[in-house]
């Protein structure tokens, strides 16, 4: 008797295993809103937190955003515990080309190395594809601040600005309305509160269910990582968030 397989199971047949793409792809799109924008100066992410208590200690733990080197992070959307695996492998091979080579590894090298490793996950019965989707944004000598995109399939792509999660259409017509060549940082977060208001299920957002992370050049010409702090986001915000008399304005 031939052997049956449940394609909602398994990924032993075509079927199974474009229903665990389906699922995956799910996942991502039901993460809190993720939004990318690279400036002249800089590359900004940020992400919508899903998990919010007063008793989680958040100084010991990311939900959206996560440090790769001292001048590249990302940020995830998806299932958590695949994109935790993904992370350490990023973090693993960064610093191996560190201690090869002595320099930092340039930012494409490090997105086409975690995309190969995810579409390995993609070619074989009994495998599933990791359920996350990354933007990367860091710097190098070689291309300066730069944004990329990943998906499920292993494939990549740059980008001025993108968003992932939640939302995505409305925030991508946003970004395609409000970005232009030449935003420098200050914009560029300016900008992310103000797609992140529209796409979250409130209209006063506060740092509580967000994280917002920059890699920029200091006054000192090196490039640097830092996670903004409660303060920043929550006038970040305050400044975004529509005014009195303002929703009725659009009809």
């Amino acid at each position: 008797m031939a052997r049956r397989y449940d394609s909602r199971t398994t990924t032993f047949s075509p079927e199974g295993r474009l229903y665990q793409v389906e699922y995956a792809m799910e996942a991502i799109n039901l993460a809190g809103s993720t939004i990318g924008i690279l400036a002249e100066d800089g590359v900004i992410l940020a992400g919508e937190k899903k998990t919010t208590s007063k008793l989680l200690d958040q100084s010991k733990q990311h939900e959206k955003l996560f440090q790769l080197d001292t001048s590249m992070f990302c940020a995830v959307a998806g299932i958590t515990s695949d994109a935790n695996i993904l992370i350490n492998k990023l973090r693993l091979t960064a610093q191996q080309h560190v201690y090869t080579f002595s320099e930092s590894m340039p930012v494409e090298e490090l997105v086409t190395s975690i995309c190969d490793y995810k579409q390995g996950y993609t070619q074989f019965g009994g495998l599933r594809p990791f359920g996350v989707s990354f933007l990367v944004a860091g710097y190098d000598a070689h291309h300066g601040f730069q944004l990329y995109h990943t998906d499920p399939s292993g494939n990549f792509s740059g980008w001025k600005s993108y968003a992932i999660g939640i939302n995505n259409n409305t925030a991508m017509q946003a970004l395609r309305q409000d970005w232009k060549p030449g935003m420098k940082v200050q914009e560029a977060l300016e900008l992310a509160a103000k797609v992140l208001v529209k796409t979250m299920d409130t209209a006063a957002p506060t740092a509580e269910r967000l994280e917002f992370g920059i890699v920029q050049r200091t006054p000192e010409g090196q490039i640097k990582f830092r996670t903004l702090k409660d303060t920043e986001i929550n006038k970040l915000m305050a400044e975004a968030a529509p005014k009195e008399g303002e929703a009725g304005t659009d009809a």
